[in-house]
């Protein structure tokens, strides 16, 4: 049967291509040489470009990628011959091209030249060649002009062959003013002093940097700024971390050090040299997602690269580490070996990702990653792929509008899950090595995602299509349910919707579940259902568990009997820290969406009272909170008594880990206190929210160190939500004035928690003023949804403000999306949707239609979960004397 589905969809993926909009093949770009000049006075830059094209057919007409640039002049030359001076240049803005026409025919297989003259804008939108400020010596605004090319305004930046097929060679000359640094991919070659095409009669400096390695244009990278750096040899070739100089460069030393590290690292597990002169990261303002793996020059928020250890909480530091040795990832995989199109995004993100947790869990080995991998990776990966509006791993992309939307939990986490089950299942060694051969045999080149299955299944001797292109061509993931004989279980699956409403037509893949079946004699891997349904006798009924340690991508749902009975085998020890956190998860989406009573799960986290272990309490604590915000609109004695439930549940914990840190505290140990805080905190313990005020207080009269990094943003929340105007200021002031961005983030993302009207419009008119970046305006606005005042409050101001929305955040870059979700997703209401869907109707949903589908989807399965079983979560909760 999976040979059949690999052969109907070969007949798909071709018609998918025919149907993308590219470029025409005729000519095919072999080398730039690029030149830019930014004006910051104005705002602009001055450009122009050489292409050295190989004409593969025979042409009149050149068509390359353009997006808002000014192009003056353009020059045809084929050898020593001039084609053209003044071609004719027709725009597309829609195809984002411009056609060069001339009369003369240059014949296939000839070389030919394209020069073209042009001025792009600095823009504003965190994307192309764009501008980013800080503040200056003496406190005034400064700007430095930097890069994001992914996935395709490498064309907003100058004229190309914006394709990732499309690799070339670059040679990038940078002019400025001798105080500025400049920086690209390469290293600099040579340096000279020129006439600026932008200040006449002044002189600046023209910085020539070394060619490229052959590249796709979504990873070339430039920068223009006043920076300071560190440095380190500790690596074959030179390690540099560079931020503005309002920034403290010394922040950088942690990621410079792991930097260094990892690429040593990765050469030897991937037995392939990083092969550029330098590796360069840089602390960029303004930046719209969290870093970006140009080759041989990534950029970062600050946040994700600059950090101040003995200021910053321990998550933190892991954030920075996972980010960094990801970005390092793909210097190999995306980089190195590039996906052919986007609908491959999957292979640059799945891999990176997983590949930061595993080289995370080398270097770190106390923090016990891929223990938080199911709460994490796996959670995000289920989360968004049980809604109906989710998408496969591969999709189908045809327009360059619609890329920035598939870079969410599916190409990222649910990707690095299918990568983290293959490799279980054919031992990472063996996984590695098909991973060398894959580097090693597409070098430089470009590749489909059945080029990484051929690597791993000459590696492996197994068939890995086979198993696994069901995995990545199919939206969606089964849920297993589990009926018990006398000697034996019966596993049937069928596609998990959170809305409960599969339709017959959307069950149609089966998919092939590695079953892990825990017993107690240990772990049977080769055990799998390939089929609808299928009856495996078991020597014992008395324990057994399915996917062991949650490697497979799928739900398991066990009778209540059975349930009650893996509560008491995690009691005995019988279950991993990923069994029983991945065993919640289950229950608790599989009660979100019908499979099971809601009671069932109460009563299951009820049962983990006496739980040790920092990463199930994570899940017992996410899986209070999502029951917390279905009911956030219904009955408020309900809504006490859950509150109520959840401090009963988890003040003992907190109280005895206590919130105080010292040394000695591990790096989990320091998460599970805080998140224990918080937990209790945000449900009211008395002493922890006195002990909150108490910090506060101190820390508002001057004392910086009372509140301990790991616990900031749990004291923000608990006396913004208990506090008035006069708390809310100084966490405002923290928001705009703190000096790291870890501290003014904590900040801004805590506002929201104030409730009254007059605090709630504060916190919406701050996002859209000055003193919040364009990066950052989803931060202020993220914990509004955390009450249902500020829920309301939210999608009233989204409604009033879209206009302004969109001027600031185009639709086709992925911010607006962003603020879609946040400002939908978390009502629950029927009625919702239909004022939603209302607004939306007379406006272009391009560039957030997935989002907004998503948010509308999650309000109808939050809907139907609360018809089903308000009164089941009523009954319960009085049975147990919260009501």
């Amino acid at each position: 049967m999976c040979r059949q589905f690999g052969a109907e969809n070969e007949g798909s993926a071709m018609a998918v291509q025919q149907a993308r909009e590219v470029l025409p093949t005729n000519v095919k770009p072999l080398h730039y040489d690029l030149t830019l000049e930014p004006d910051f006075e104005k705002a602009t830059y001055e450009g122009s470009v050489t292409i050295d094209l190989d004409v593969v057919e025979n042409s009149t007409e050149i068509t390359l990628n353009t997006i808002d640039l000014k192009i003056h002049s353009a020059k045809v030359t084929s050898g020593d011959k001039l084609i053209s001076s003044s071609p004719e240049l027709t725009n597309d803005d829609d195809a984002q091209t411009t056609k060069v026409g001339f009369k003369d025919t240059i014949p296939g297989g000839a070389k030919a030249s394209l020069t073209l003259t042009f001025t792009g804008t600095l823009n504003d939108n965190m994307a192309g060649f764009y501008r980013s400020s800080f503040k200056a010596e003496d406190g005034s605004k400064t700007w430095l002009a930097t890069t994001q090319m992914e996935p395709t305004d490498a064309r907003r930046a100058f004229p190309c062959f914006d394709e990732p097929a499309l690799k070339s060679t670059f040679t990038v000359t940078l002019v400025a003013e001798d105080k500025m640094t400049c920086l690209s991919n390469m290293d600099v070659a040579s340096e000279k002093t020129v006439e600026s095409q932008v200040v006449k009669g002044e002189k600046r400096k023209a910085v020539t940097f070394n060619p490229t390695p052959l590249m796709s244009t979504y990873l070339l990278a430039f920068i223009v700024g006043e920076l300071n750096y560190v440095e380190t040899n500790d690596f074959r070739v030179p390690v540099r971390v560079y931020a503005p100089k309002d920034r403290d460069i010394e922040h950088g030393r942690f990621s410079l050090d792991l930097a260094a590290k990892t690429l040593a690292f990765y050469e030897k597990t991937f037995n392939s040299p990083f092969p550029l002169p330098k590796m360069d990261m840089v602390a960029i303002p303004d930046f719209s997602a969290g870093a970006m793996e140009n080759w041989g020059l990534i950029t970062y928020r600050v946040v994700d690269v600059l950090i101040d250890e003995k200021n910053s909480g321990a998550s933190l530091k892991q954030r920075v580490a996972e980010t960094v040795q990801h970005e390092l990832a793909h210097q190999w995989f995306g980089n190195l070996v590039t996906m052919d199109f986007w609908d491959g995004l999957w292979l640059n993100e799945g891999f990176a990702t997983w590949m930061s947790w595993y080289s995370c869990n080398v270097f770190y080995p106390d923090w016990k990653v891929w223990e938080g991998y199911v709460t994490d990776n796996l959670s995000s990966a289920l989360s968004l792929d049980s809604l109906r509006s989710s998408h496969p791993i591969e999709v189908p992309v045809k327009r360059a509008d619609e890329i920035n939307q598939i870079f969410d939990a599916i190409s990222y986490s649910k990707g690095s899950c299918v990568i983290r089950m293959i490799s279980k299942y054919l031992g990472e060694d063996v996984f590695m090595e098909g991973i060398r051969r894959y580097l090693k045999k597409h070098a430089y080149g470009n590749t489909q995602t059945g080029d990484l299955w051929a690597a791993l299944s000459d590696a492996s001797g197994k068939d890995v299509e086979k198993v696994m292109d069901i995995w990545t061509k199919h939206v969606g993931f089964p849920v297993v349910t589990v009926t018990e004989g006398s000697d034996s279980i019966h596993l049937k699956q069928n596609r998990f919707l959170r809305t409960a409403d599969v339709k017959p037509e959307e069950d149609q893949t089966l998919y092939p579940i590695f079953l892990g079946l825990r017993t107690k004699e240990g772990v049977d891997q080769e055990l799998a259902l390939t089929t609808r349904e299928a009856d495996f006798k078991l020597k014992d009924l008395d324990f057994f568990k399915l996917n062991a340690d949650h490697t497979g991508i799928y739900r398991t749902s066990y009778s209540p009997e059975r349930l009650r009975k893996l509560g008491l085998a995690a009691k005995d020890g019988l279950l991993t820290v990923e069994d029983r956190a991945g065993m919640i998860a289950d229950a608790g989406a599989l009660a979100t969406s019908g499979y099971q009573k809601t009671s069932g799960i109460l009563s299951l986290l009820d049962s983990f009272k006496d739980e040790t272990e920092f990463v199930v309490w994570q899940e017992i604590s996410s899986r209070i909170s999502v029951l917390r915000s279905a009911w956030q609109f219904e009955d408020q004695a309900v809504k006490d008594a859950l509150k109520t439930f959840q401090l009963k549940l988890t003040q003992d914990k907190a109280h005895e880990l206590g919130w105080t840190f010292t040394e000695k505290d591990g790096h989990l140990e320091q998460q599970f206190k805080a998140m224990m805080f918080g937990t209790a905190g945000v449900a009211k313990d008395d002493s922890i929210v006195k002990a909150s005020f108490d910090m506060f207080n101190k820390f508002k009269n001057g004392d910086r160190s009372a509140i301990h990094p790991n616990l900031r943003g749990s004291v923000y929340a608990i006396v913004l939500s208990n506090g008035g105007a006069a708390e809310y200021d100084v966490v405002k002031n923290e928001a705009i004035n703190a000096k790291t961005s870890d501290e003014r983030n904590t900040a801004m993302r805590s506002l929201g928690r104030a409730k009254t009207p007059e605090l709630i419009q504060r916190t919406l008119a701050l996002s859209l003023s000055d003193d919040v970046k364009a990066q950052d305006i989803y931060l202020p606005l993220s914990s509004l949804r955390t009450h249902p005042e500020g829920i309301k409050a939210l999608w009233a101001w989204t409604q009033e403000n879209w206009k302004e929305l969109e001027k600031r955040l185009p639709p086709s870059l992925s911010m607006l999306s962003s603020v879609v979700s946040i400002s939908t997703s978390s009502f629950t209401r029927k009625e919702h949707i239909k004022e939603i869907e209302a607004f939306f109707a007379d406006k272009s949903t391009k560039g957030f239609d997935k989002a907004l589908a998503q948010s509308i989807d999650a309000i109808s399965a939050k809907a139907a979960w609360i018809e089903r079983d308000s009164e089941d979560v009523k009954a319960w909760l009085k049975e147990n004397k919260y009501l």
